[in-house]
């Protein structure tokens, strides 16, 4: 009678069990947005999970910020790189806070209430910059958005869709600024910078990182009154994945350490510049750190 009922709590135990290692074998679903910045990320990460003995399965370019969140919370992919300012207001759709602690606080509390983890903040602040070509810079002696404030409506400004929406796109530069500019063009990323460079528009909305931006030797505007918040890159995953094997944020959180904007801005650069695949350059940059052979 003692046999049997071992047999049968172990049988149990073992049920129990199975579906948790079954998860743990799982690919770990890795997801992008669509452009070249997240390529890159979404390949390192992955690489590294790989050279850890953790499989993976890549669904990048997915879109949009709002087309990846909806697929981590459908449970299409697994986590995917975000950027704490774009989850604080295009995600939660708070007001704007210039403070990083305090955004990744507020970002990892309402998150959690989904299932989802933000895992450790990386030093990869990538935040909205207005750019201009050097020569426009000199001509109306452009050094901030105040000074891009008074000749906006002489000038043609390329964006793309979401910043027309968002509280810290065209309306917060509007609310912030009172600047409107003379022409909006909706280009997508890698458009724009030719277009600037080609003088089909004057302005451009970018992001810290843009490799082209040092490659065109672009002039970056200061944002003097603090309408950006931080975007410092974190890894999204869903709770119930890093719960089922925690060696997955293990190593996105030492991934996430090594990240910087100069090394980023360099490998954006030899992807939209020199024409090499982000798989490519992200096990570069992964192998010079000793992460993978």
């Amino acid at each position: 009678m003692r046999l049997k009922k071992l047999l049968a709590v172990s049988a149990w135990a073992l049920a129990a069990v199975l579906p948790l290692a079954s998860h743990a074998q799982q690919a770990v679903r890795v997801g992008s947005k669509n452009f070249t910045e997240q390529f890159v990320l979404a390949e390192i990460y992955a690489q590294a999970l790989e050279a850890a003995g953790i499989k993976t399965e890549k669904k990048l370019n997915l879109g949009g910020t709002l087309i990846a969140q909806k697929a981590l919370e459908e449970k299409q992919i697994d986590f995917y790189p975000e950027y704490t300012g774009t989850m604080l207001l295009a995600i939660l759709k708070a007001e704007p806070m210039t403070d990083a602690k305090a955004v990744y606080d507020k970002v990892k509390e309402a998150y959690a209430k989904n299932g989802l983890v933000l895992l450790n903040q990386s030093n990869l602040n990538n935040g909205y910059v207005m750019v201009v070509r050097a020569d426009t810079a000199q001509k109306y002696k452009l050094e901030t958005l105040s000074d891009l404030t008074k000749v906006a409506k002489e000038l043609k400004v390329g964006a793309g869709p979401e910043f027309r929406d968002r509280k810290d796109g065209l309306p917060g530069l509007k609310a912030k600024y009172d600047m409107v500019f003379g022409e909006d063009l909706q280009m997508a990323i890698g458009l724009r910078y030719q277009a600037l460079k080609s003088d089909q528009i004057q302005v451009v909305n970018g992001y810290s990182t843009d490799g082209m931006i040092s490659a065109l030797k672009l002039k970056r505007l200061r944002d003097d009154k603090s309408l950006w918040p931080p975007y410092y890159v974190v890894p999204v995953i869903r709770r119930e994945v890093l719960e089922a094997n925690p060696k997955i944020g293990e190593v996105l959180n030492r991934v996430s350490a090594l990240l910087d904007e100069a090394s980023m801005a360099q490998m954006n650069f030899e992807v939209d510049g020199d024409k090499q695949e982000p798989k490519d350059v992200a096990h570069d940059f992964l192998k010079a750190k000793g992460l993978v052979k």
